[in-house]
């Protein structure tokens, strides 16, 4: 039986006991964060309300390997960082949500009209997807993703995302700079600073395919200054704290001059 793990206290709550959890199986992992102390006997279904719930299905140690099927792709997911570049130790609730992983396995692609496309990453690319792709795994001891190619934004060739190759029709762009002043002149603090929506195209992917499976190239290109969805994409910190962003074509409304 699985059990549910309270990550600041090293507590183990059978997910059976929790009336809270009506309706996950036995096998489900349920994962919180930081609950500060805790004593003995004091968790409540009470104790519960507002948290949210993250099960991944287990794949059971009688499973040996995991075949994606059609376009989809298995990544191991990469690591959460637990401590700063300067080594400070980051709580639980400040680690970002890993968005890469490597991949481990992959389907046999999809059709497209009468056209036969193989996936276009092979296994051992590192790749970043979308932030909500797929189906969390707990398989082999680590936490894998299972999703549809479509839901990886570029693959990473070295260890600084500003070096990211767009796959399909993403495009990865370098955020302008908040504006420090108002119009009038005055200062701005970093809480009243809005988030940009303007920055200049880096990279894009080779574009979407049409019916026949030829290639439609992207309406923007590199070095193109755009207006995009402030909504829209994955937001990403170079290493030496660049802001960029990747999404999709169609997010992007203007091509500014």
């Amino acid at each position: 039986m699985a059990t549910s793990q309270l990550t600041a206290s090293s507590m183990t709550v059978s997910v059976r006991n929790l009336a809270s959890f009506e309706g996950l199986r036995p096998s489900s992992i349920v994962k919180f964060s930081s609950f500060g102390s805790l004593k003995p006997g004091s968790l409540t279904q009470r104790s519960f309300k507002g948290l949210v719930v993250k099960a991944a299905t287990v794949v059971a140690p009688k499973y040996t390997s995991i075949k994606p099927l059609g376009d989809r792709v298995l990544v191991k997911i990469k690591e959460t960082e637990e401590k700063t570049e300067g080594g400070i130790l980051l709580p639980t609730t400040a680690q970002s949500k890993p968005q890469g992983g490597e991949v481990v396995a992959i389907g046999e692609g999809k059709t497209i009209g009468k056209t036969k496309l193989e996936c276009s990453v092979k296994t051992g690319a590192q790749v970043i997807y979308s932030k909500y792709a797929g189906t969390e795994l707990d398989f082999n001891g680590s936490n894998h993703l299972i999703f549809k190619e479509d839901d990886i934004v570029g693959i990473l060739e070295t260890d600084d995302i500003k070096d990211l190759k767009p796959l399909n029709d993403r495009v990865f762009i370098k955020v302008a700079e908040a504006e420090e002043k108002t119009a009038g002149g005055l200062l701005l603090t970093e809480s009243s600073k809005e988030k940009p929506s303007i920055g200049t195209v880096i990279a894009v992917g080779p574009g979407t395919l049409d019916e026949e499976g030829n290639g439609k190239p992207l309406s923007v290109a590199p070095g193109n200054t755009v207006l995009y969805s402030k909504y829209a994409g994955n937001d990403f910190k170079g290493n030496d704290g660049t802001s960029y962003i990747a999404l999709r074509a169609s997010d992007v409304m203007a091509v500014l001059s």
